[in-house]
C-alpha cells in the first residue's frame, strides 16, 4: 500500500461541520473536517463509534436529513462545489460521479423488487429512455463484475446471503462507474471469510473503474490491510491523518497511539488493552483537545485550546498540542 504511486486529487473537503439540532443544543457531530483524496487511492476513515466517520460519509453525498444540517465547509469533486448544488443537481452527481455503498445495506435493498430492477432503476434515474435489451445486459454484466450470478437478477433480497446483499449494494454503487466510491462499513454485518472475499471484490472493481475508494469503519485491523491513507477520527474531528504504515509504526497522536495499542497482537497473547473513559458528549463537548480528559499525556494547554490538524512530518498531520513548535523545541532542547 505505501508504495502506491498517487496522482491529481479528486476531492477535497475542507472545514466541513454537520450538526444535529436539539432542544438542548447542537450536537456537533462533524466539526472542521478536511482531507484531500486523490485518483486510484484507497482512504480510511477510522475512530470509535459515534466519532463523525459515518455522518461525514454522508455528508459528502448531501445525505443529511433534519435534524442534522450542514452547517459549512466545502466539498470539490473535481473542482464542483457539491455543498453549494441543488437537490436536482445533486441527485444527477449521486451514483454518477460520486457514490455510496451505505452501512447496512442489506436493509437499504427494497424488499419487494428484484435485485436486476433496483439495480436498472439506478441507471434509468440517470439516462433518459435507455435500450431495455441493453439495460438487462448492463445488469447482467454489474452483477458478473461484483462475482454475482447472472441469475441473482430474478432473485429478492430475502433470498441472498449476507454476502451476496452486499454484492448488490456494491453494484447498484459503481453501475454508472462513479469517480469515488465510499464504503461506509462494507463489512461489519459478515463474518470475516465474506468479510476478505468482499473487500477483493471491492478493491478488484476499483481498479477496473480506477475509482478513488473512502473506506469508513472502527476495525483497525481492516484498515491496516486495505487502505493507502487513514484518516483518524475523534469526537467529530480529525486526530491524525498519514500513510498507513507510518500511522501505524509510529502514531503522532495518543488516541492513535491507543487504537493501534488495542489491536490483537502475537506478541501479547491474552493481553487485551482498551482505551480508559468514554467519548466525550457532543452536545457538550469538553474545552480544549476534546480528548485530554482520556489522554495519558495531557498537558496544561490541552484543556484551553483545540489542537489544530497540521503538518508534522511529510504526509503525516495530527491535531494535538505535543507537535505544537514551542513544544518540539522544548523537548528538544532547543529552548
Amino acid at each position: 500500500m505505501e508504495g502506491l504511486v498517487v496522482s491529481r486529487v479528486v476531492l477535497r473537503v475542507q472545514d466541513l461541520r454537520v450538526h444535529y439540532h436539539t432542544p438542548r443544543g447542537p450536537v456537533r457531530a462533524v466539526e472542521g473536517v478536511g482531507f484531500e483524496l486523490r485518483a486510484g487511492e484507497r482512504l480510511g476513515l477510522v475512530g470509535e463509534s459515534g466519532s463523525g466517520k459515518s455522518t461525514t460519509a454522508m455528508a459528502l453525498m448531501q445525505l443529511i436529513r433534519p435534524p442534522g444540517r450542514i452547517e459549512g465547509g466545502r466539498v470539490e469533486l473535481d473542482k464542483l462545489e457539491l455543498l453549494s448544488l441543488a437537490k436536482e443537481e445533486m441527485r444527477s452527481v449521486r451514483f454518477s460521479r460520486i457514490s455510496l455503498i451505505p452501512q447496512g445495506v442489506m436493509n437499504s435493498l427494497n424488499p419487494v423488487m428484484r435485485v436486476g430492477a433496483q439495480i436498472a432503476d439506478t441507471i434509468e434515474a440517470h439516462e433518459e429512455r435507455p435500450d431495455r435489451e441493453a439495460l438487462q445486459k448492463r445488469v447482467r454484466s454489474l452483477l458478473a463484475l461484483v462475482e454475482l450470478d447472472p441469475a441473482t437478477a430474478r432473485m429478492y433480497p430475502h433470498e441472498l446471503s449476507g454476502g451476496m446483499k452486499q454484492r448488490v449494494g456494491m453494484a447498484i454503487a459503481v453501475a454508472l462507474r462513479p469517480q469515488v466510491i465510499i464504503a461506509d462499513e462494507p463489512t461489519s454485518a459478515l463474518d470475516v471469510v465474506v468479510q476478505k472475499r468482499v473487500m477483493d471484490t471491492l478493491f478488484r472493481v476499483q481498479q477496473e473503474l480506477d475509482a478513488a475508494v473512502i473506506l469508513v469503519g472502527h476495525d483497525m485491523g481492516l484498515m491496516a490491510q486495505c487502505v493507502d491513507r487513514i484518516g483518524v477520527m475523534y469526537a467529530g474531528r480529525l486526530a491524525e491523518l498519514g500513510p498507513v504504515q507510518s500511522l501505524l509504526e509510529e502514531p503522532l497522536h495518543p488516541y492513535t497511539r491507543m487504537l493501534v495499542e488495542s489491536l490483537p497482537s502475537l506478541e501479547r497473547k491474552g493481553v487485551f488493552r482498551g482505551i480508559p473513559g468514554l467519548p466525550p458528549s457532543l452536545l457538550e463537548p469538553p474545552p480544549g483537545c476534546p480528548f485530554h480528559p482520556r489522554c495519558p499525556q495531557v498537558m496544561d494547554r490541552c484543556s484551553d485550546r483545540v489542537p489544530e490538524l497540521e503538518e508534522v512530518a511529510a504526509e503525516r498531520r495530527a491535531a494535538c498540542h505535543l507537535h505544537a513548535e514551542g513544544f518540539d523545541k522544548l523537548s528538544r532542547g532547543i529552548l
